[in-house]
């Protein structure tokens, strides 16, 4: 998936001409139809865990010990995309991003991202799990342009996006606030959805 992100990124900003509207508008589309495919081909091997904030709203106490694994194979699969995605753009494999992405606002967007991003999972899963890939693909195009932060909803791949000095670039200083504000929203999350689907386990 991170390739398909950071990649995407920096085609996107070499080709738009310094439009940064129509390079976020490429890279939008790049990320969704790369999830889509992702989600479509895993979700039945893995239930297509790509997002430790995901994986956080589906552990209970009989399954710490794998979501664990879970998210080390999610963080260091997304470091590894990101060093392809600069390889296969003559970059250095990894590289720390000079990309700020800091303050209040920021903050709330990422906020909100993640809310809105294990919401939709969460409830999506239980109610209708073949749409999955599509509410997840839709949502996340969504939130790239609705967001200040470009929606990154996810602790593994701001890590792993600590380390491009490109377009989808986070400082690593502005990491812990995104990863604070990533679990914040998944929390939230995970309590609206234990209200509104009260009694049933989710499909993961």
């Amino acid at each position: 998936m991170l390739a398909a992100v950071v990649g995407s990124g920096i085609m996107a900003e070499r080709l738009a001409g310094g439009n940064t509207a129509i390079a976020l508008l490429a890279n939008t589309i790049a990320t969704a139809s790369a999830l889509v495919a992702l989600i479509l081909t895993f979700g039945p091997i893995s239930g297509a865990h790509l997002n430790p904030a995901v994986t956080f709203a589906f552990t209970t106490k009989g399954n710490v010990k794998a979501s664990l694994f879970y998210v080390c194979a999610q963080v260091a699969g997304a470091i590894a995309g990101v060093a392809i995605a600069n390889l296969m753009f003559n970059l250095p494999s990894l590289f720390p991003s000079q990309h700020a992405r800091a303050g209040g606002a920021v903050f709330l967007s990422e906020v909100v991202a993640t809310f809105g991003l294990v919401l939709i999972i969460r409830i999506c899963a239980r109610m209708q799990p073949r749409m999955v890939a599509f509410a997840v693909a839709a949502y996340i195009a969504a939130a790239y342009w609705f967001t200040s932060s470009t929606s990154f909803a996810n602790p593994a791949v701001t890590i792993a996006r600590s380390l491009t000095d490109t377009f989808t670039g986070i400082r690593p200083a502005d990491v812990p606030a995104f990863l604070l504000a990533e679990f914040l929203g998944a929390t939230l999350a995970i309590l609206l959805a234990r209200w509104l689907l009260p009694g049933g386990s989710e499909v993961t």
